[in-house]
């Protein structure tokens, strides 16, 4: 596993007698970026979970050298009878560091808003609070699961930027499970296009383009267009 954080190969994951998951072999370096791009339903949230320790039962290996892991939902998740600082760092014994959480706010660009409760927020705001918590612990490995479907185009660019920036200020590797190509090939150094179930990876793309990215580099443009050709190979469109 030299060099990797993590090694994950399921050999086989499966629901009562649906096999989702079939012989996919997984790595993810130090500092980098991967996206699992593929149809709903094959697997990639699920691969998601089995990284995060959540899903425990399946055929196959996980080996770990990320001394922390943390999880950002679709869904910000946030608990309403909380303030926004709160809700960062919660924890079971409910004591935090409220000078790295004020950092945290500052960070993700919510100055001014730490007293808030999430009905006051955006849900672009709210989703900026949901990275934050998963900053909270000061992870190795942050494991994103669609975590910018639910906001408007432009704030979805902003918060792509975002994640970037604080994945490159904080050294972190990022996990991505998208369903957007053009979100996919602007975040990631590498894309694992996945087949319909039972799934595995059926083509890995190299980003090579330093950060920061232009969104209208013709790289991108190639590489949607092979993306989409493995998609439609795959049935997916």
């Amino acid at each position: 596993m030299t060099g990797h954080l993590l090694d994950i190969h399921v050999e086989r994951k499966s629901f009562a007698a649906t096999t989702v998951l079939n012989n996919v072999h997984l790595q993810l370096k130090a500092r980098e970026a991967v996206s699992l791009l593929g149809p709903s339903g094959c697997g990639k949230s699920t691969l998601l979970r089995i990284v995060a320790g959540l899903e425990k039962d399946f055929q196959g290996t996980l080996r770990s050298s990320a001394g922390e892991v943390a999880f950002v939902f679709q869904e910000p998740r946030l608990m309403p009878w909380l303030t926004v600082e709160q809700n960062i760092g919660f924890s079971a014994d409910k004591h935090y560091d409220k000078a790295w959480v004020a950092q945290l706010i500052k960070e993700v660009g919510l100055d001014g808003f730490a007293q808030a409760l999430p009905k006051a927020l955006s849900g672009g705001m709210a989703q900026r609070v949901a990275i934050a918590r998963g900053l909270y612990s000061r992870p190795q490995v942050l494991l994103l699961d669609e975590p910018f479907s639910a906001v408007d185009a432009f704030t979805r660019m902003k918060l792509q930027d975002l994640l970037l920036q604080l994945a490159e200020r904080h050294a972190i590797a990022l996990l991505l499970v998208t369903h957007d190509v053009d979100e996919a090939l602007y975040l990631s150094d590498r894309v694992l296009v996945m087949d319909n179930r039972p799934s595995s990876i059926r083509q890995e793309l190299a980003v090579q383009l330093a950060h920061p990215r232009d969104r209208r580099d013709p790289l991108l443009a190639q590489l949607k267009a092979l993306s989409l050709t493995e998609l439609q190979r795959a049935h997916v469109i």
